[in-house]
């Protein structure tokens, strides 16, 4: 199973550098809303089975192109929220450098827990539950090797990419992810391969399938040996 980890286009919170965080009606900015456009040439034309995404509004509004252009309904799933930042939520990020926590954040992220929301380990187990359980579903759906997309935030998706590159989380600040990136995981049942990280190219790259090539001699699940033959 394949899943592109698409974070929401370029919103007007990213614009005014407030942390938007669960706020209500944050919306995509004029930029955003070009990527969300974009999206459709980028990774409209691969074999994508289902679109879920984040509640927040500038997820499903990022996502709603490609899944017309797909004919597909968009599944919500709340795993996928953006961080509860609580006491953070709506405040100027130049201010948010001041707090003491913001140090932890930075340095000790598995420790941090933001006043009145939630910590970002939480946010690590929650989203990774969620994609392996959506892996899983679509898996059973289609018998086998499917792609999906995962619209969801910057601090989300580079959990999710720590877990799959087993770094502890105190190092996923060492993660990208842009407005509009694409970072692309396949889960295997031995272990997750990154195949992206942060892509904000004109298009994924076509020859970007669920599966390794059906005539490898390595095992779906294992890894090559000197690297890719490709």
């Amino acid at each position: 199973m394949t899943v592109i980890l698409l974070r929401h286009g370029r919103s007007t919170s990213n614009t005014a550098h407030v942390l938007a965080g669960r706020s209500e009606g944050v919306e995509l900015d004029d930029k955003g809303r070009q990527q969300a456009a974009d999206l459709v040439e980028r990774i409209g034309e691969l074999p994508i089975r289902a679109v879920v995404c984040s509640p927040q509004l500038r997820c499903r509004s990022t996502v709603a192109p490609l899944a017309e252009a797909l004919g597909v309904e968009p599944l919500v799933d709340d795993r996928l929220a953006e961080v509860d930042y609580g006491d953070w939520t709506g405040r100027k990020l130049g201010d948010l450098l001041k707090e003491p926590l913001w140090a932890v954040v930075q340095a000790h992220p598995s420790a941090a827990v933001f006043p009145g929301g939630e910590g970002l380990a939480q946010v690590q187990t929650r989203a990774v539950a969620a994609v392996r359980e959506h892996d899983a579903r679509l898996s059973e759906q289609h018998g086998g090797d499917a792609l999906w997309v995962a619209c969801t935030h910057g601090d989300v998706i580079k959990a999710l990419v720590a877990d799959a590159l087993a770094i502890h989380l105190d190092g996923f600040q060492r993660i990208s992810a842009d407005p509009a990136s694409l970072s692309v995981i396949r889960y295997t049942k031995l272990r997750p391969f990154v195949l992206h990280v942060n892509h904000t190219g004109a298009r994924l790259t076509s020859a970007l399938t669920a599966a390794p090539p059906s005539d490898s001699e390595t095992p779906p699940d294992e890894a090559v040996v000197g690297g890719s033959t490709d």
